[in-house]
């Protein structure tokens, strides 16, 4: 349990990719600090499973992290509570598909607000304490986005793209301070999110199961898998490692191939 001791937040981790990482981290016995909207019981039933996995404290904060004061009380009520934090995840997110002439305003300022400007925020927040503890570790949920473009995802790749960029940035202003800062970038992740479209989308366009998965979600996947939270949290964790402190502005492409046509 080479965490023991350290503190992380994880936005956006009641469920997916961000409760896979939080499982990862407690794990390894670190004291985690879970956000995000659900139901209650689910979210203190997740809560006290993280504690009982890592024989850590762990907490439920519900920010909203398109609200700027509320991700800075957040950061503060870790810092105060678990200590740190000394472990960022950046991975809250949402999305919304439209033609950029019928794409609405208000879409675009809450997919920025919250896939992007809320990581600055969560950033400037918490790296004055990883300087003073001269450790700590950011890790961006970006994706193949951050890479290659879609059509009718305007707000998400813009928000995705800045993501790589932002983690570049601050990995140079933190170098000699003991902190790195990466991004993970997956392509279509098996989540619970990902699996209620399928439905929806045989209905729309008159396909078979089977047919949504290959031929429209996994279309420019090129293994025909998707990527599970698990892998992707357990890259995560490997950030999180001594091995990796000479990784810091890396962006690392886990998407079984999408980027790599």
């Amino acid at each position: 349990m080479f965490l023991k001791g350290k503190s992380a937040i994880v936005t956006g981790s009641t469920s997916g990719i961000g409760l896979a990482i939080a499982k990862a981290l407690a794990a390894e016995g670190a004291s985690v600090m879970i956000n995000g909207f659900g139901d209650a019981g689910a979210i203190e039933a997740e809560r006290a499973a993280l504690e009982a996995a890592s024989g850590a404290k762990a907490l439920y904060d519900g920010a909203d992290m398109s609200k700027p004061d509320a991700i800075y009380a957040m950061v503060d009520r870790c810092h105060a509570e678990l200590g740190g934090p000394d472990i960022i995840v950046n991975n809250a997110g949402i999305q919304h598909v439209s033609a950029i002439e019928d794409f609405p305003v208000e879409k675009w300022d809450a997919v920025i607000a919250i896939n992007l400007s809320s990581a600055w925020h969560m950033m400037r927040a918490a790296v004055p304490h990883m300087k003073a503890a001269k450790w700590g570790r950011i890790i961006n949920t970006a994706s193949a986005h951050s890479l290659v473009a879609s059509p009718n995802k305007s707000a998400y790749v813009a928000a995705k793209h800045g993501v790589a960029g932002l983690t570049k940035t601050i990995a140079l202003e933190t170098a000699t301070h003991g902190v790195t800062v990466n991004c993970i970038s997956p392509g279509y992740v098996w989540t619970p999110l990902v699996e209620n479209q399928i439905p929806d989308t045989m209905k729309a366009r008159g396909l078979t199961r089977e047919q949504v998965m290959n031929d429209v979600l996994l279309a420019a996947q090129p293994t025909k898998k998707f990527v599970l939270p698990e892998q992707v949290a357990a890259l995560a964790v490997f950030l999180c490692r001594e091995e990796a402190s000479a990784i810091t502005g890396a962006n690392y492409s886990m998407d079984g191939g999408w980027t790599a046509a």
